[in-house]
């Protein structure tokens, strides 16, 4: 084989690698998609369907817990109480009694929560099936830098999830819950109100927690650079602590716990913004 032909053997392979495979037409764009939407709509309805039949475990031992003063939180607020010698830090230390006032109220509360319950079950699966979508569209080099992201995507929401619901939703239901005008009104909380704060919090905290995983694919297209970010940093924390002030109780304290871990997620991002620019860089050189 002469030196001619293995320079452009080389060269093709090169060029192999940075390159999508085949295009689609825009017909078979969107029989995959809705293959990947069947999919997880399947997956959503099956973790439904577990939720709803494991209905005493999704109610009093997840979506009822937070009220009640032995729930993990309440308890560590009240230790916290203690070794600091300050009352004020106690919550939820009468538990909230719940009404409904209508008569489907609590087969269509069942109903609701069961749904979104399979969707917080499904999401890793739901994750998958819309990274199997894009995956194709995306450059060999871009797909081994992505490698773990539907790990890591899950892995946040799962983290915001839990953030939410052990912290955020305690210091909520203490203080709306408990909240007076006046002493001749009496507190009779709507399961359903109840229960669309919890879901509402829980999962904004997963979506908010995906952040650095924005941050990644924005960068990857070139619409976010660290420059950028670090420039709006100040603009950046101020957002930020509006959306704490949106999803938390509106006391300082609440905003303030919420906020840290966001401003955390936003620094996490410049560096992995930083990183992917260094990569953008380098491959431009390498051609």
């Amino acid at each position: 084989m002469s030196e001619e032909s293995t320079r452009e053997e080389q060269s093709t392979k090169k060029r192999s690698k940075n390159e999508p495979k085949a295009e689609m037409s825009f017909l078979d764009h969107l029989e995959a998609l809705r293959w990947h939407v069947i999919r997880s709509f399947i997956a959503i309805c099956v973790g439904a369907v577990v939720a709803f039949i494991e209905k005493d475990f999704i109610f009093d031992s997840i979506i009822f817990a937070p009220k009640n003063p032995e729930f993990w939180t309440n308890r560590m607020f009240a230790l916290l109480s203690e070794y600091l010698g300050v009352e004020a830090l106690r919550i939820n230390t009468h538990e909230l009694q719940l009404i409904s006032i209508n008569m489907s109220g609590q087969f269509m509360v069942h109903v609701w929560t069961a749904i979104i319950a399979g969707l917080i079950i499904a999401a890793p699966y739901v994750i998958y099936q819309f990274w199997s979508f894009i995956k194709p569209a995306l450059y060999e080099n871009e797909r081994k830098h992505a490698t773990g992201a539907v790990f890591y995507m899950s892995f946040l929401f799962f983290i915001g999830i839990l953030f939410g619901y052990y912290l955020i939703v305690p210091l909520s239901v203490d203080f709306l819950g408990a909240y007076s005008i006046s002493s001749t009104v009496i507190n009779q909380i709507n399961i359903l109100s109840y229960i669309s704060t919890v879901t509402s919090i829980v999962i904004a905290g997963g979506v908010v927690f995906e952040l650095p995983i924005i941050a990644f694919f924005l960068s990857k297209v070139g619409l976010l650079t660290p420059r950028f970010m670090k420039k709006y940093r100040r603009h950046s924390y101020l957002v930020l602590l509006i959306i704490s002030a949106i999803i938390t109780p509106p006391d300082i304290f609440s905003q303030i716990m919420v906020c840290i871990p966001l401003v955390v997620l936003y620094e996490v991002s410049i560096v992995i913004s930083r990183r992917v620019e260094k990569a953008n860089l380098k491959k431009l050189e390498d051609i």
